[in-house]
């Protein structure tokens, strides 16, 4: 008996040490560095190794509503600064962000299992986002229009929305957070932004910088929780004038259902399927190499990756062989490696989805090419093998739903207008790319297929002047662009008169006019 108690002793040693070394990170309201009210935390697991390294807190309601109470006086002090002001500010995060680039992509890595080399990239777009909106300072335009009657003068003004929750997914979450918080503090809104519970350290560590830039307490404030009760919190809160989310079609309908109480404005990007098309006349090495980039990028887990190839038949063979051998050299492993070009999946829910899909299109009799498994020399994390699989069914699983994992499904095609039909053929309306020489082709293409991108001979991701946006499921709004910036904008319609003696020919009483 006292040799069991001694060991487990010793057991509860080494996990108390473990915990030790488990860093507590808070939330941000109002200017304040806070744990939960109730205590209650959430682990961040790194993927690569499925240990915790990190807490967050579990905000109560009650935090929420003060996070959104500390925005909404602090927004109406915002407003009064000039553009030019506010984006001081701004270029100062975009700077600090710079600064501390390889730190953040360590973070970003640890949490999200990306490769370092991704990591760093995106920490480059976060800081860019910050930089281009702040650009914008001069460039908020309305317009002035010509009245019906004489000396009058119509103008179009866009101000602030109030207080903007921003609610951001894993996949991308440094990139993400600075897309959706630089055009809303930019416009002069305050923001209180909840990241995702697998990731919440990139906001956490942006969130910092903004406060080293001496951000006003209360323009940006930062709740951690779960999706049900943090986020459900903030869409129904009256005080939330617009709510811009990144995520799931589903996450998408719950929070139009949510935000239809006190109709708050809604910007939201979900979700994607986005078709590949490769044509007989397209360069095929350089087609090859934006394939792979375009389906693994990420592991698979980006809202714009191909998630479906439209291949002419003609090639079909010749494109899968030579797709087969890239993908086999795809190299799997520690997403700190220097050499590594798939790191894990983010977490064991999501790998499950994806061998999911895998098992039944193999049940289903499709042709599973390359990969299926995860591999046998990763011990831990949750790492799954770029897969390759032949369909013939436009309405496999495969083909119609999202996948959003390491999974390439191709399918033939025997004319470009059954691609362009099969592309459409979709509830999702993203990205999408075409691989062609023929500028006939490329302007069937641009006009024809329902997507809100199209990359021709070209993938992404898509640039800061770009607008991002969807047909469809996929959402509605835009980020990136003047028409990301003026989602964050309400518009006020002015008629000035300015006639020293004004009149209207239709007042009462109508006998004099």
């Amino acid at each position: 008996m006292a040799l069991v108690s001694a060991r487990k002793r010793k057991l509860q040693t080494r996990k108390n040490v473990a915990r030790a070394r488990i860093h507590a990170f808070k939330m941000y309201i109002d200017g304040e560095w806070v744990d939960s009210e109730n205590e209650k935390t959430l682990d961040v697991i790194n993927p690569a190794t499925e240990q915790a390294f990190a807490t967050v807190p579990k905000a109560t309601k009650e935090q929420v509503k003060g996070a959104l109470e500390a925005a909404e006086r602090a927004q109406r002090k915002w407003e009064d600064l000039t553009p030019l002001q506010r984006a001081q500010y701004l270029f100062k995060i975009a700077e600090l962000i710079r600064r501390d680039r390889e730190r953040l992509a360590r973070i970003l890595t640890t949490e999200q299992g990306k490769p370092l080399f991704e990591s760093r990239s995106e920490i480059d777009g976060a800081a860019m986002n910050f930089q281009y909106y702040a650009e914008y300072a001069r460039r908020i335009e309305g317009d002035v229009l010509p009245s019906d009657f004489s000396k009058q003068t119509i103008m179009i003004l866009r101000l602030p929305i109030g207080v903007v929750a921003s609610i951001t997914p894993w996949n991308f979450p440094s990139s993400t957070v600075a897309r959706k918080v630089a055009p809303a503090l930019i416009t002069g809104n305050a923001v209180v932004t909840k990241p995702s519970s697998n990731t919440p350290l990139s906001s956490v560590e942006i969130v910092k910088l903004a406060e080293e830039a001496g951000l006003p307490r209360g323009v940006l404030n930062l709740v951690t929780g779960s999706g049900s009760e943090v986020g459900d919190e903030l869409v129904k809160n009256k005080k939330t004038a617009l709510v811009t989310m990144t995520g799931s079609t589903e996450a998408g309908r719950k929070i139009m259902e949510s935000a239809s109480g006190h109709l708050a404005k809604l910007v939201l990007e979900l979700g994607g399927k986005a078709p590949l098309i490769v044509w007989e006349d397209a360069d095929m090495e350089w087609a090859l190499k934006c394939a792979v980039w375009a389906r693994f990028w990420n592991c698979g887990q980006t809202c714009i990756c191909a998630e479906r190839m439209y291949i002419d038949e003609k090639i079909k063979s010749k494109f899968i062989a030579a797709f087969t051998k890239s993908v086999k050299a795809l190299r799997i492993g520690n997403p700190f490696g220097s050499t590594t070009d798939l790191g894990p999946m983010v977490t064991e829910t999501e790998r499950n989805t994806t061998k999911s899909f895998v098992e039944k299109a193999r049940a289903e009799g499709d042709k599973i090419i390359t990969g299926g498994e995860e591999p046998k020399d990763q011990r831990k994390g949750w790492f799954y093998e770029p897969t390759i699989i032949e369909t013939t069914d436009q309405k496999s699983p495969l083909i119609q739903e999202e996948i959003f994992g390491p999974v390439a499904p191709i399918l033939g095609v025997d004319s470009f207008e059954r691609a362009i039909e099969y592309a459409n053929d979709s509830i999702y309306g993203l990205s999408s790319y075409v691989f062609t020489k023929d500028n006939g082709r490329i302007m069937k293409a641009l006009h024809k297929i329902k997507f809100g991108e199209t990359y021709v001979n070209q993938v992404g991701p898509e640039q800061f002047q770009g607008a991002h946006t969807g047909f469809r499921q996929t959402g509605f709004g835009a980020e990136g662009s003047r028409y990301g910036l003026e989602c964050y904008t309400q518009l006020k319609t002015a008629y000035v008169d300015w006639d020293e003696k004004p009149s209207l020919p239709y007042l009462f009483p109508y006998s004099k006019a």
